[in-house]
């Protein structure tokens, strides 16, 4: 069995999934394709087809089975064909198709993957830098270049991305991942591929795990099933794989159970001793898991430690974005308003995947900011995701709205991120503390029958297609529960403090 990009690319979304794919339980897989992972294929496929037919000249090879295809590559090769179209890649255990194939002037080969999304992590302007590369598109340009290079048509170990933006990003893989990590790209990709492949050949077994991305895996309802009966560690909140791993590794604590029976104290002595001894497992985590399982499982009830004091103001408001990180736009701004026992649902949306209406739906935002009563009002939001979003559209439309006053809105102490309040100062029995799960515990429900931000996006790209009202309506009323739940979970939580 071959180890392709598609695989690298699981098994850095979840190392147990390529395991699952090949060894685990066909009829426990949902068949569907998650809507909002389709439509990135969709949009990828679309975008690719839009550059292509720009391109000028090449050789196609995009049609047949894969040995056909591969011999007809070689001979291009061997040729010095210019350009590449899906030509296929296979060498030992490895089977690659990159977007393109383009011959240097040194006679060299080097794949070109054409990418529906930012070539780089993202820009930040404002300290002049380009920002990171990506690790899975280097990835994935590793194993096209291995391929290459075992086949003897590159020897240099760089990939290309061409982005969204039209822009030719090089990957040079022998650069280190970061200013702290001295591994290089290249060595990362090794140890990855060595992973799938002992992964794929069933030489080692991995668990499944609880993450945030789990809900776009065909996987998902399996591997809930499984961390579910199986009572793992993953099922509390803010305790990952690897943590799970290392407990199990150096205490044998496999279970939830395990751990609330287990003498934290004698674990926390060893560690004074031996540094290696839980490494990257602090006293206070330890004690915070433990906390957190005796709710999950026995006190069965929230908790807010510190009492919190909101403002008391004229007005509140909770508000929430709703944009395409894809392509790092944001199409709407809602917010819902309340102010004594008046309370009202507006949205500053953009109405095309365009330049002049992200900026224009942002202004209109601002407008609303400023005509409400100075420091008589309070925002609440959920996530970090709201500022780190506000401050790079600052950067780009910088007439719209100066960074100070960017930097004082969101310094303001009545505009406050509620997630930050859950995260420091309460405790709930969920194995997740997301909006929605806390939301939906305190007995709110969503309008919608599958709310979601991912299907947000898949909602508003169909509706750019067929400008049908319909689907925009869908995408307000979503938005528009979005901000009362942040509502009912802030009011929770002033309640619950209220008691102490």
């Amino acid at each position: 069995m071959y180890i392709t990009a598609s695989k690298l690319y699981d098994y850095m979304q979840c190392p147990h999934r390529v395991w699952r794919d090949e060894h685990g339980p066909k009829d426990e897989k949902i068949e569907e394709t998650n809507p909002f992972v389709q439509m990135l294929w969709d949009r990828g496929i679309n975008y690719e087809e839009k550059v292509i037919s720009k391109i000028g000249d090449y050789l196609d090879l995009s049609k047949g089975d894969f040995e056909e295809r591969f011999e007809k590559t070689i001979e291009a090769m061997k040729k010095k064909t210019p350009l590449i179209y899906q030509g296929v890649l296979i060498k030992d255990n490895l089977r690659g198709i990159p977007d393109l194939l383009k011959i240097m002037p040194d006679g060299q080969y080097v794949p070109v993957d054409i990418k529906s999304g930012m070539g780089r992590e993202g820009v930040d302007m404002e300290n002049g830098k380009a920002g990171k590369l990506k690790k899975h598109y280097a990835i994935q340009l590793a194993l096209y270049s291995d391929a290459l290079n075992r086949l003897g048509f590159e020897n240099k170990k760089i990939g290309i991305i061409f982005d969204i933006k039209g822009d030719e990003i090089i990957y040079d893989l022998n650069l280190p991942l970061g200013a702290r990590d001295n591994t290089t790209f290249w060595e990362f990709y090794e140890n990855t591929r060595e992973a799938v492949s002992a992964l794929l050949e069933d030489k080692i077994k991995n668990k499944p795990a609880m993450a945030g991305i789990c809900k776009l895996c065909p996987w998902y309802d399996s591997c809930k099933k499984w961390v579910t009966e199986e009572d793992d560690l993953t099922g509390l909140f803010y305790l990952g794989r690897s943590r799970r791993d290392k407990l199990y590794e150096d205490v044998k604590i496999k279970k939830i159970e395990d751990l609330l029976n287990a003498d934290i104290e004698i674990f926390l002595d060893m560690k004074k001793r031996d540094k290696e001894f839980l490494k990257g497992v602090g006293e206070k985590t330890l004690k915070k898991d433990v906390i957190r399982a005796n709710i999950l499982k026995n006190t069965k009830e929230p908790v807010v430690y510190d009492k919190v004091d909101f403002p008391k103001v004229s007005h509140e408001l909770f508000f929430d974005i709703e944009d395409d990180p894809t392509q790092e736009f944001v199409y709407l701004h809602g917010v819902y308003e309340r102010s004594g026992e008046k309370e009202r649902f507006l949205d500053f949306t953009a109405k095309d995947m365009a330049v002049e209406e992200e900026k224009r739906a942002w202004g209109e935002f601002w407008e609303y900011i400023r005509s409400l009563p100075k420091d008589d009002f309070s925002v609440y939001y959920f996530s970090p995701h709201e500022k780190s979003t506000y401050k790079r559209m600052q950067r780009t439309y910088s007439d719209v709205i100066s960074e100070k006053e960017v930097e004082e809105f969101f310094d303001n102490p009545n505009v406050i991120d509620l997630y930050q309040i859950v995260l420091k100062n309460t405790d709930w029995p969920l194995g997740s503390y997301s909006l929605k799960a806390l939301a939906q515990y305190l007995g709110f429900e969503w309008r919608d029958e599958t709310p979601s931000g991912a299907l947000s996006i898949q909602w508003f790209n169909n509706y750019l297609d067929k400008k049908d009202e319909e689907i925009l309506k869908r995408i307000l009323l979503y938005n528009e529960d979005d901000c009362k739940a942040t509502m009912v979970l802030k009011d929770a939580i002033q309640k619950m403090s209220d008691k102490k």
